[in-house]
């Protein structure tokens, strides 16, 4: 008589099982993680340049477009913070004409998108939006317009940086 072998995995397969499945979750898990937060970095990237953009034509019809040059310093601190609700109502003043149908209110971390404009809308430094990136803290003062920003790139890996657009260009960016 032949012997029937019990049907089912010992615990030695089980164990090898688990144990490349544990190689190949350390392998992926931290590119999964990165690409989240590289994910989240192109996310407000893109918010920012929509709100700037908007904010632009907004501009543009109240006080005709100001000059976008590239300064090695970019001055936010002559600029007066603007709430997001003031914002709001500058790119959405009724349901018939608006220039942005979502406004964005925080960036991609939920961290509150920074927003600052200048009282004097004929400067050439009028319009500033900024994040503070994954840290949530601005790195260079308490806000986004209590600091002048070095017009600079910043390594992409780097999340914690402050990712600024002012005036129709990014003066702090992932590279």
């Amino acid at each position: 008589m032949s012997r029937l072998r019990p049907r089912g995995f010992t615990l030695l397969e089980l164990l090898i099982v688990v144990a490349i499945i544990g190689i190949i979750a350390a392998v992926l898990i931290p590119n999964l993680l990165d690409a989240l937060q590289k994910a989240r970095q192109k996310r407000t990237i893109a918010d920012i340049r929509n709100v700037g953009t908007a904010w632009m034509s907004w501009l543009t019809d109240q006080a005709g477009a100001t000059a976008a040059g590239a300064a090695k310093i970019y001055p936010a601190s002559r600029h007066n913070a603007v709430s997001y609700e003031e914002l709001f109502e500058y790119l959405r003043p009724s349901a018939e004409f608006f220039y942005m149908q979502e406004v964005p209110q925080f960036d991609s971390w939920e961290h509150p998108l920074g927003f600052a404009m200048n009282a004097h809308l004929v400067n050439t430094s009028v319009l500033i939006v900024c994040s503070p990136g994954d840290g949530g803290v601005y790195l260079r003062g308490p806000s986004c317009n209590d600091a002048d920003w070095d017009v600079t790139p910043f390594l992409s890996t780097d999340y914690d940086q402050d990712i600024v657009w002012a005036d129709g260009y990014f003066v702090r960016w992932p590279e």
